[in-house]
């Protein structure tokens, strides 16, 4: 069966992420939606917030949909906007930075096994 959710319909919780500031989340699909591959996360990174450097043993895909940023890692920072597409491969440094005045907004999938 389809499953239809509404996203400002689902708590949004801050992060639990050590090192991570002014970050929120919502998890739009999961296991409980009876998703049994992956997860959809919807990732809220206030002005001058960020998630932590790091790093894990899973890939991930993220889509930004609203605000300014970048994504720091190994090789320095790329600059991130609406509509940028992002592939993180497993045990690759990573850390999203919100460089602008509004939110950087995000969708993020990660395997289920890997959502935590």
């Amino acid at each position: 069966m389809v499953k239809l959710k509404r996203s400002e319909e689902i708590a949004r919780k801050p992060s639990q992420m050590p090192g991570a500031q002014g970050v929120f989340l919502r998890r739009l699909i999961t296991q409980e939606d009876g998703a049994a591959h992956f997860v959809m996360r919807l990732f809220e990174v206030e002005a001058g917030g960020h998630t932590p450097r790091h790093r894990h043993a899973h890939e991930h895909e993220v889509y930004i949909l609203s605000g300014k940023g970048s994504v720091a890692g190994r090789q320095g920072e790329v600059s991130l906007q609406a509509g940028s597409a992002v592939f993180v491969p497993p045990q690759e440094e990573h850390q999203f930075i919100n460089g602008g005045s509004e939110p950087l907004v995000f969708l993020c999938m990660v395997p289920a096994m890997a959502d935590g």
